[in-house]
């Protein structure tokens, strides 16, 4: 997916304004609540909502609008994840007034979760992909065959 630096910014200025909401305010007046990006191939569009389905933020992202591959939502998925990573490591989500954990989640259509893009806690708590996970079950398997075995 060609992915430019305007549809970056856009994405960057859509979850800014989401968070916007969330930003100051007192421990004890914390929100609980986890944000849902919805990208939406069919108009290149991405919606953000919190737990209640109130909407937050939405924008045109230019290079999704024509985007027809089979491979929207990987594509999607991995640039989301890498943009809110960044985003984490500038700071952008450090004074937002949102009970500790919450995730960033990736929704389809029917508002339904995908995966966690970014898990945020007061640890700093890895979220793992399948591409890392590939082969443990059986390295585990044959981790506890041999151990049952002396």
């Amino acid at each position: 997916m060609k992915f430019s630096e305007q549809s970056k910014a856009s994405i960057i200025s859509c979850i800014k304004e989401a968070i916007s909401r969330y930003m100051g305010g007192s421990e004890e007046n914390q929100v609980v609540t986890d944000i849902h990006l919805q990208p939406r191939q069919d108009v290149g569009e991405l919606i953000i909502y919190n737990d209640d389905d109130s909407e937050l933020s939405r924008a045109i992202v230019e290079d999704w609008v024509d985007y027809d591959e089979d491979d929207f939502d990987t594509e999607v998925e991995r640039i989301l994840r890498n943009i809110l990573n960044e985003m984490k490591s500038g700071g952008a989500f450090d004074d937002l007034n949102i009970m500790k954990p919450y995730s960033f989640v990736y929704v389809d259509d029917e508002k339904e979760s995908v995966t966690e893009l970014l898990v945020m806690d007061e640890n700093d708590t890895v979220v793992i992909d399948e591409e890392l996970m590939k082969g443990l079950d059986e390295d585990l398997d044959k981790f506890l065959d041999d151990l049952m075995k002396k």
